[in-house]
C-alpha cells in the first residue's frame, strides 16, 4: 500500500503537468493559426482592387511550397540518420576505457555541441570540395548534401551525449553481473547495456530531431533551395509587400503542425517511462 501511495504520488505531478502543457500548446497552435487569419485579413485590406487576393496568391504558390517543406524534411531525415549514427560511435568513444579516445572524444563532442549551427554549415559550405574528380569525369556534390553533413555534426555531439547518459544511468550491478557470467566488455554493452538505454533515448532523441527540423531553414541562407529560399524567391516575384506576413505565417504554421506532434509523443513517452 506504501508502495502504491509512493507511486501514485510520484505521478501525479507527471499528470499534471502535462495537462497544464498540452492546453498551452493547443493556444500556441490557435494563437499562430489567428496570426495566420488575421495577417490575411490586414493584407486583403492593403491589396490593391486591380490585383489577386493574397489567399489566392497562398493558394496558388502552395504546391511550391509544399515541395520546398518535403525538401526539408528530407535533409532532416538525412542529417538525423547520419548524426545518429556517428553520435553513437562518439558516444561509445565517450565512455571507453582508453584514456587517448576518451580525451578526443570529449573535445569533440563539446566543439560540435557549443559551435552555432550556421557557423558549422558555412564552414562544410567551404571545407568540402564543389566536385569530385574521378578519372576524366566529375561528380558534383550539391549544397543540400552540404547541408545535411553541416546540420548532422551538432546531431550527433547530442546524440553522444544522450548515449554516454543513458549508459552512465544503468546500475552498476548489471555490469558486475554480466561480468560474473563471463560476458566480455563489448558483449555486455551491445547485449544487455544498449538496449536498456535505447527507451531512454528514445524522448531526447526525438526532442533533436523536432529541434533538427526547425533548424533546416537555416540551409537557405547558405543557398539551399528550401522551403524559406522559396518563399524569398515568391514575395520576390509578386513584388507586394503585403504578402511577407501571411506566407511566413503561413510556413510558420506548417512547421508547427508538423513538430507538434512530435512534441506531443515524446513528453508521452518520458512520462511513461517515468512511471516505470
Amino acid at each position: 500500500m506504501a508502495r502504491a501511495a509512493t507511486a501514485r504520488a510520484r505521478v501525479r505531478p507527471v499528470i499534471g503537468a502535462r495537462a497544464l502543457a498540452q492546453p498551452l500548446r493547443a493556444r500556441t497552435g490557435a494563437w499562430l493559426l489567428g496570426l495566420l487569419v488575421l495577417s490575411l485579413g490586414m493584407a486583403e485590406a492593403q491589396a490593391p482592387a486591380a490585383q489577386p487576393s493574397v489567399l489566392s496568391l497562398l493558394v496558388k504558390w502552395t504546391p511550391l511550397l509544399a515541395k520546398g517543406f518535403v525538401f526539408n524534411l528530407v535533409i532532416s531525415f538525412c542529417a538525423m540518420a547520419l548524426g545518429t549514427l556517428a553520435g553513437v560511435l562518439l558516444g561509445m568513444a565517450r565512455i571507453s576505457l582508453l584514456p587517448a579516445l576518451r580525451g578526443t572524444s570529449w573535445l569533440v563532442m563539446q566543439f560540435f555541441r557549443n559551435a552555432p549551427w550556421l557557423v558549422l554549415l558555412f564552414f562544410v559550405m567551404f571545407l568540402l570540395p564543389f566536385e569530385i574528380r574521378v578519372g576524366d569525369g566529375t561528380i558534383p556534390i550539391p549544397d543540400w548534401l552540404k547541408a545535411t553533413f553541416g546540420l548532422a555534426l551538432p546531431i550527433m555531439a547530442n546524440v553522444a551525449e544522450i548515449v554516454r547518459g543513458a549508459v552512465q544511468s544503468i546500475p552498476t550491478a548489471q555490469w558486475d553481473a554480466a561480468r560474473s557470467l563471463a560476458f566480455s566488455r563489448r558483449q555486455t554493452l551491445w547485449q544487455i547495456i544498449l538496449p536498456q538505454c535505447v527507451r531512454r533515448m528514445l524522448p531526447p532523441w526525438m526532442n533533436w530531431y523536432a529541434i533538427l527540423t526547425m533548424a533546416t531553414t537555416l540551409a537557405s541562407v547558405v543557398g539551399v533551395s528550401e522551403v524559406m529560399a522559396i518563399t524569398l524567391r515568391i514575395t520576390n516575384a509578386e513584388g507586394r509587400t503585403e504578402l511577407l506576413i501571411p506566407i511566413y505565417s503561413y510556413v510558420l504554421l506548417w512547421f508547427f503542425a508538423y513538430c507538434y506532434p512530435i512534441s506531443l509523443w515524446t513528453q508521452r513517452l518520458e512520462a511513461r517511462y517515468r512511471e516505470r
